[in-house]
């Protein structure tokens, strides 16, 4: 099988997170993807209860047969380290082919993560765009040299909404109805997140 692995803070999980991963997966044919929250991350402070923002993972994508939500990084108790999570993945499913699914703007720091190299080894680099498709090829281009990485250009929409959007739209009072899922909003509205 071809497994996407989708991280993310999503601090909250958003539409566009979803239309990502779905064109992820028709465009290099992924058996399923599995969304994986963050736990304790080492570059971001100040973000929401990881137990909340994996139950808004979960709720945004049950009623989709090929995705999944896992809480491996969640019930970590030091920090989540992509490395660690793609060898987790690796032992889970020996035979299986694991795919990251990852941004431009992440693809162009990656060499800053921990262990990149092996991240390099362990998977196959999905990346959908962040600026234009020629910025994307001529980065990529990059780290393949640098890094040895297998990487694939998704042709995916540009991602037009972000959560930090989301959650200051939330703080105004705003509507946010058009950009996450509907169980994602009540489960927000119901335990007061995002709000002042």
């Amino acid at each position: 099988m071809k497994i996407g692995l989708m991280g993310g803070t999503f601090d909250p999980i958003h539409n566009m997170h979803i239309a990502l991963a779905k064109s992820a997966a028709a465009e290099c044919g992924l058996d399923r993807v599995i969304f994986m929250t963050a736990g304790n991350t080492p570059h971001k402070s100040g973000v929401t209860d990881a137990a909340a923002r994996y139950e808004m993972t979960r709720l945004a994508v049950e009623d989709i047969p090929e995705f999944s939500a896992s809480d491996y990084e969640v019930n970590l108790t030091g920090y989540s380290y992509s490395v660690n999570t793609l060898k987790y993945l690796k032992g889970k499913y020996p035979d299986d082919e694991i795919c990251f699914i990852i941004g431009e703007d992440s693809l162009s720091y990656i060499e800053n993560w921990y262990r990149p190299e092996e991240i390099a080894r362990l998977c196959t680099l999905l990346v959908y765009p962040r600026t234009s498709e020629k910025t994307l090829l001529t980065l990529a281009d990059r780290v393949r040299e640098r890094l040895g990485a297998k990487i694939v250009c998704i042709n995916a929409p540009v991602l037009d909404i972000s959560s930090t959007e989301i959650r200051e739209r939330l703080k105004a009072g705003g509507d946010v109805s058009d950009m996450v899922d509907k169980k994602v909003l009540k489960y927000i509205n119901e335990n007061n997140l995002y709000k002042r």
